[in-house]
Order: C-alpha cells, then sequence, then structure tokens
C-alpha cells in the first residue's frame, strides 16, 4: 500500500473528480480490494462534504490561533520533505479546522433545536390558550364563565385575531355589562393595533350601559385616541345619556384636544 499522504492526496482528488480515467478506475479497484483505504476515503469524503456545507460558519478568533499553530507547524514539518502539492495541502488544513469547530457548530444546532422546540412549545400552548377562551366565552348560559373566557385572554402575548374577534363581539353583544367591561378591558391591552382601535371607537355609539359608557371614554383618553372626538360629541348631544356619562364625554373631549 502506498504512504499515507499520497494516498490522502491520491483520494481527495478522487472525491474532487481531478482524477483522468485511467488513475480514477485504479483508485475504484483499490478500493474494492483494500478495506483500510476504503476506510480513509469514507472519512475523507465526509470531511470534505461538511466543509462543502458549512461555508457560512466564521470559526473564533481561537479557532484561527490554532489553524494558525497547525499550518506553522505542517510548513516547518515539510521545509525538508517531498514539496506536497498546494491545493492539497490547504484542503487538509481546512478539514483540521473544520474538525477543531465542529464541537461549536454541534452547540449552534442543539441551540437551533432548542429554540424550535421552544417556539413549538409556545404555539401549542397558545392553542390550547384559544381552545379555552373560545370554549368559554361561547357559553351562553353562565356570565361567570365568559369573564372567565375573557380573563384567559390576558396570557396572550402578541395580537391572535381570532381571540381578538371573540372579544370585539362580546364588548358589543354580550347581554352582562360585567362581561363587557372585561372585554374591553382586555382589548385594551391590544390597543396599538388598527383593527382593536377602529372596533373600540365603534363601541361608544352601541354601548348604553353608563358604567361600560365610561369605562371606554376613560380608554380613549387613555390611548390617546383623538380619532374619537367625533364620537364622545355623539355621546354629549345624545338626549339619552346620563349626565355623569356627558360630564366624562366633555373631559374626554379636553384631554383629547
Amino acid at each position: 500500500m502506498m504512504e499515507k499522504d499520497k494516498l490522502e492526496s491520491l483520494l481527495i482528488d478522487y472525491i474532487d473528480g481531478q482524477l483522468n480515467e485511467t488513475d480514477r478506475k485504479a483508485v475504484e479497484e483499490m478500493l474494492r480490494e483494500n478495506s483500510d483505504a476504503q476506510k480513509l476515503y469514507d472519512q475523507l469524503r465526509v470531511v470534505m462534504n461538511a466543509m462543502s456545507d458549512a461555508k457560512d460558519i466564521q470559526p473564533s478568533s481561537k479557532v484561527t490561533q490554532q489553524f494558525d499553530t497547525f499550518l506553522q507547524e505542517e510548513i516547518q514539518k515539510n521545509k525538508t520533505a517531498k514539496v506536497i502539492p498546494i491545493t492539497w495541502f490547504y484542503r487538509v488544513a481546512a478539514a483540521v479546522a473544520l474538525i477543531i469547530i465542529s464541537g461549536g457548530v454541534g452547540y449552534w444546532i442543539s441551540q437551533q433545536q432548542k429554540h424550535t422546540d421552544e417556539l413549538e412549545a409556545m404555539k401549542h400552548e397558545l392553542e390550547i390558550t384559544r381552545q379555552l377562551v373560545m370554549s368559554r366565552l361561547g357559553d351562553e348560559q353562565s356570565a361567570s364563565q365568559r369573564i372567565l373566557g375573557v380573563q384567559a385572554a390576558y396570557v396572550v402575548e402578541e395580537t391572535d385575531y381570532e381571540i381578538v374577534n371573540a372579544l370585539i363581539k362580546v364588548m358589543d353583544q354580550d347581554p352582562n355589562s360585567n362581561v363587557r367591561l372585561a372585554a374591553i378591558e382586555a382589548l385594551g391591552k391590544f390597543n396599538t393595533d388598527e383593527k382593536v382601535r377602529k372596533a373600540l371607537i365603534g363601541s361608544l355609539s352601541i354601548q348604553t350601559d353608563p358604567v361600560v359608557q365610561i369605562s371606554l371614554i376613560q380608554l380613549m383618553v387613555q390611548m390617546k385616541e383623538k380619532s374619537a372626538v367625533k364620537s364622545l360629541q355623539q355621546i354629549i348631544n345624545d338626549e339619552k345619556t346620563l349626565p355623569a356619562v356627558k360630564d366624562e364625554a366633555y373631559s374626554g373631549i379636553f384631554k383629547l384636544t
């Protein structure tokens, strides 16, 4: 069997497709007959494939220093030895560098998997929350269960429109004032969303319960929603509006303008 250095060089050229037809057939015959050569070939192929798949990996300063040390040692070793083809030398050197950083790559992959698992867990939790909210909001027989459904929506950190639409419907249509109040408070959590802001303003002209009206007016002021001024003026002009609600509306207009 030829020297290991020559064999490695030959196998690397074979993997890269750099051999002529005669040499290629000779290597293939050797691989069939020599298990050690086959084993070395398999190892080199794995490393070179990994190099191809890791073009975007940037080694740390520690890895770069280790590689530079390795490179200088190899140069010193080969000053008196037979000249090694430069392309082969750098391919093998790069392979060694890749092996050095493989631990870091493995850590990065594990962190990515951990992040993916966390996202999946969050999606699962959100789906359970959504089912809980929708189930309790749909309980027509129990106002307390509907309030619990509204409260369950508080754990949702980002706007979920299925939940938001359900809360808007409760705010505008629920027969129980306490449930409507709870829905308004929950929607206030999503007040940066344009759809939610429009729904809250629109509800000003729907509500007739004084407590609910005042709660909405106060939320408009808290949101600094200047576009609600017109709706507040309509509340003031409505003869059916109670004086306490009109006073709150006057105060809201004053603070928003």
